[in-house]
């Protein structure tokens, strides 16, 4: 108060030992009342949280200012201290010290050209280090070329003379400088001083394979050498030193030194071999492998030669054989190339030696014949059909379609005369068709019959019972004929079974299952001519049954056509009464009563009835 009353100042500092104090003064005047109110507070109270506040911020700022120091030098520490050391480096290796490398902390781009300029200095280390062993390899390597070179040099005639090509060198005027072994021996010469220094064109080159001289101007080995450039050539022989040739595949090059010609060099083989091969092929290319005889490329190869006024009149026969097809069709194709080889025969035997016989291929021939007019050309073939008509194969009787045409005129083109006999030829074989087909089929079921003359007995019986059953039924007469026929070529397809098959009883599974065949064989065989075709049909199913259990389609019931179901009956009736040791009645019974029992299942049943009262 008294401090007050010094100074009146409403706000002050009040120190003493003690402690300080903050004062505020103020009056209060009132009526009646005149007060002064002083409120003092120590400067603890406000100050000294403050000044311990302040004390800590600095503290704490001084220590992060620390902190902040060594955390910024460790950054820049690390940030710069692989360039440093790559620049350290760097300078390092351009004084000459290789073993100096960059330190890589970090795995950044710093990082990855450190590790770059580290392989550098390794490589170039490597390098350096390894200079004077290169150095000393590339000697050793250069020392070793020459002791090849030198090798090379002189194994040069072991080379050629081990090699199997012959080989010889000559030199501008042809005369031979060196030669290997194989040449020598092929040239059948006993020493290399036998063909050095001579001239080889006249020495193994000097004749064609005929005899005829071989000018030296044509010779391509010199001309290799004059042309300066390589040539070839398969089509020329050699000649030894006994007199003899060989056919020669040789290849000739010039021999060049500075740009210019100094010889040529000549590699050679035999091919004597190799030339009787090519002339085996073309045999082969232009005959037959069949038959032997020329073929259709030969043929029109060698037509220009033949078509000449000299060979005027000039015949040519055009041939087809009969029946191969069926042959292969029945008898394998096996048959069927016996009948071309056996049709060949009897080609070549009724034609002259000047006739050019030609297979043309499949079943067709032709035959020029040359100085050969139209009368001469009519015995020939009559000759050939002479010949076919006493041929078979198999159960074939061979027989053959011809027709011919002669070339009188020069003028004439024989492609017109070829194309005229071939038209000749099938008209024979149009109006002859008929009496071959028939022929054919007379031949095949005639060999039936004397292979088991008991098939015959069979093919005549079921024919006649056929013809009357079909009278029992009232057929039209060209079903009777037909029915006729049918019952006696039913087993016409038999003809592919041997003998053995034929004869027996009883057949085992293997052979009753070739047995089955008989009726496709016979379809097969009766459906290749138009005056058999309408047969075919029946032959092929008079083995079905009335109940669908019967071969080979498994036809049942009237699906099975009527003249089948005919011969169905008869044919086993037949059989039954045929065979067995009973007398006729017994057997005749026996055959009844087993075609009585099988109505309705082997056999139609209303046919069946009709056949068993026919029978009575």
């Amino acid at each position: 108060y008294e401090k007050y009353n010094l100074n009146p100042d409403p706000l002050f500092l009040h120190k003493s030992k003690d402690e300080n104090l903050y004062v505020s003064v103020k009056e209060l005047k009132m009526e009646g009342l005149e007060w002064v109110i002083i409120s003092a507070f120590p400067d603890e109270l406000l100050i000294k949280p403050v000044v311990y506040s302040i004390r800590v911020t600095v503290l704490l700022s001084i220590l992060a200012l620390f902190f902040t120091f060594i955390i910024f030098n460790t950054i820049i520490r690390r940030l710069l201290m692989p360039v440093n050391s790559l620049l350290k480096t760097s300078e390092a290796i351009s004084h000459g010290d290789l073993t100096q490398r960059v330190d890589i902390v970090r795995n950044d781009e710093i990082g990855r050209i450190s590790e770059s300029f580290n392989t550098v200095a390794d490589n170039m280390q490597l390098f350096i280090n390894n200079l004077e062993a290169a150095v000393k390899e590339r000697t050793k390597e250069l020392y070793n070329a020459n002791v090849t070179l030198e090798d090379n040099k002189n194994q040069l005639q072991l080379i050629l003379n081990s090699t199997v090509e012959a080989i010889y060198g000559i030199d501008l005027k042809g005369n031979c400088i060196f030669c290997n072994t194989s040449c020598i021996k092929l040239l059948g010469y006993e020493k290399q001083e036998d063909l050095l220094g001579k001239n080889m064109h006249w020495q193994i080159h000097h004749s064609r394979s005929d005899g005829t001289p071989f000018p030296i101007e044509e010779c391509r080995i010199l001309k290799s050498i004059r042309d300066g450039k390589g040539y070839e050539a398969d089509d020329e022989v050699f000649w030894k030193a006994d007199g003899s040739y060989f056919d020669v595949e040789y290849h000739s090059y010039p021999q060049m030194r500075n740009g210019k010609v100094v010889g040529g060099v000549i590699t050679f083989i035999d091919i004597s071999e190799r030339k009787k091969r090519e002339k085996e092929i073309q045999y082969l290319s232009y005959h037959d492998i069949l038959t032997g005889l020329p073929n259709r490329r030969y043929f029109e190869a060698n037509l220009p030669r033949i078509d000449t006024v000299d060979n005027l009149p000039l015949t040519v026969i055009f041939a087809d054989i009969n029946g191969l097809k069926m042959t292969n069709d029945i008898f394998g194709h096996s048959a069927g190339d016996e009948l071309i080889k056996k049709s060949a025969e009897i080609l070549m035997q009724s034609c002259t030696e000047n006739s050019m016989i030609t297979r043309m291929g499949g079943d067709e021939f032709t035959i020029v014949l040359p100085k050969t007019n139209k009368e001469n050309a009519k015995i020939v073939m009559s000759q050939i059909r002479s010949g076919f008509s006493n041929a078979r194969v198999e159960a074939i009787k061979c027989s053959i379609s011809l027709g011919s045409d002669t070339k009188e005129n020069a003028d004439t083109p024989l492609k017109e005369i070829i194309a005229n006999a071939e038209n000749e030829m099938y008209k024979d074989k149009t109006m002859n068709r008929k009496s071959v087909n028939k022929d054919i089929i007379d031949t095949i079921i005639g060999t039936l019959h004397l292979k088991n003359p008991r098939e015959k007995q069979h093919s005549i019986a079921v024919r006649e019972l056929c013809s009357k059953v079909g009278y029992a039924l009232h057929l039209p007469e060209p079903e009777i004929d037909k029915l006729k026929r049918v019952g006696y070529l039913h087993d016409i397809g038999k003809i592919i079974l041997d003998e053995g098959i034929l004869s027996k009883e009883i057949l085992t599974d293997e052979e009753l299952e070739k047995m089955k065949q008989h009726s496709v064989v016979g379809y097969r065989i009766l459906n290749l001519f138009d005056d058999s075709l309408d047969l075919a049909e029946y032959i092929y199913s008079h083995h079905e049954r009335w109940d669908g259990d019967g071969y080979p389609r498994g036809l049942k019931g009237e699906q099975i056509p009527l003249i089948s179901r005919i011969v169905s009956i008869v044919e086993t009736y037949d059989r039954i009464l045929n065979r067995g040791n009973l007398s006729l009645t017994e057997r005749k019974d026996k055959a009844i009563e087993i075609i009585r029992g099988e109505a309705g299942k082997q056999f139609d049943p209303k046919i069946t009835e009709l056949f068993i009262q026919m029978l009575d």
